[in-house]
């Protein structure tokens, strides 16, 4: 949708070059997606180092002394730092943010520190891999995810990673559910891709769009009464256009879904009012294809 935005914007003629910034800027969200688990990663080292420091204090309590290692002895913690697949990627793309930014480490465990599910964690010495993954999940969305400095942070490191955020972390926590104490540092790490045909589709969809733009606006006209083409706002006019390229370009997506999916995407990006405006029209299309024989689906449910 941005893409096809940006496109209209700058009146650019250069699909490849634009297919070609699509495909980078959906790599960047993987991107986001590694550092965030990093983040992690480097959460526990500060507060390794914070302990390794207060022993050392030459007037150290017996309890910095003798201090609970629970929370730097966490088993899913120690799983993703030890995980190969991270470090190689990390080092492969010299994604080295949190060295360099570690002042919103320090933000972040010291937030951690003084939370409820942190002493409440801490309030024993033993645990289990369960309490590990429980706390580390809590952690995560009570804590690191929600937290506006961070936020403003990926928000100044790349603009396009705020938009990626809510993905980005509905993703890591489900990862998380799935750690298994059987894990090792073998463990596989979620991909960008579900397989070839999910890039495929992210590039169809833009292709298709783009090359049957002109046709697609035709479609528009007649369909809103009380507006010319030329007042519907352009992002509005993006949605539309997608959500026709799947009603006839795509066979296995059902009109439902489409028309559903579409309607978050206004709600999230567009005006507020934008969604009741996009569903009448898509309304309409979609009728009309049907009662044409436009509609080209395959399956049972899927008009």
């Amino acid at each position: 949708m941005q893409s096809l935005y940006s496109i209209e914007q700058t009146q650019s003629d250069n699909l490849g070059k634009e297919e070609k910034f699509l495909l980078f800027s959906i790599d960047q969200m993987y991107e986001l997606f590694l550092i965030n688990i990093q983040l992690l990663v480097e959460i526990r080292k500060q507060a390794t180092d914070f302990l390794e420091k207060s022993q050392k204090k030459y007037l150290a309590t017996s309890e910095e002394k003798n201090p609970n290692t629970k929370f730097i002895n966490n088993e899913v913690l120690l799983l993703l730092e030890k995980n190969i697949e991270l470090k190689t990627e990390l080092e492969k793309k010299k994604m080295n943010c949190w060295e360099l930014d570690d002042e919103y480490v320090a933000i972040l465990w010291k937030e951690i520190k003084e939370s409820d599910i942190y002493k409440t964690y801490m309030s024993t010495k033993l645990t289990s891999f369960k309490e590990d993954k429980d706390f580390v999940l809590d952690i995560f969305k009570e804590i690191v995810a929600p937290n506006d400095k961070l936020y403003e942070y990926i928000e100044d490191k790349k603009l396009t990673w705020v938009d990626d955020l809510p993905l980005v972390n509905t993703s890591i926590i489900k990862m998380l559910r799935k750690i298994k104490a059987s894990h090792d540092e073998h463990m596989v790490l979620p991909k960008l891709y579900k397989d070839v045909d999910d890039k495929k589709f992210a590039i169809d969809i833009f292709r298709k769009t783009t090359l049957n733009g002109a046709e697609f606006a035709k479609e528009i006209d007649g369909k809103t009464p009380n507006w010319d083409q030329d007042r519907i706002a352009e992002l509005d006019k993006a949605i539309i256009k997608m959500a026709i390229c799947e009603f006839v370009k795509f066979p296995s997506i059902p009109v439902k879904v489409t028309i559903n999916e579409y309607l978050e995407i206004a709600k999230e990006y567009s005006t507020p009012k934008s969604s009741i405006f996009i569903n009448g029209i898509l309304d309409k299309i979609s009728k009309e294809y049907k009662e044409n024989g436009k509609l080209n689906k395959v399956g049972r449910g899927l008009m």
